[in-house]
């Protein structure tokens, strides 16, 4: 989700799109903080870990 996130960020930069560019800020966000959730062992939507 952050690498998608990373390659909507430029492309919406690149292309000067800016649905792409909130897009991409989101999807990073939403990664980051599911991945901290994760490395501290915490469950996250119901599975401990996301394969």
């Amino acid at each position: 989700m952050i690498i998608l996130g990373l390659i909507l960020l430029v492309l919406g930069f690149l292309l000067s799109i800016n649905i792409l560019w909130t897009i991409g800020i989101i999807l990073i966000v939403v990664g980051v903080i599911l991945w901290i959730l994760g490395a501290t062992g915490r469950a996250v939507g119901g599975r401990k870990y996301w394969y």
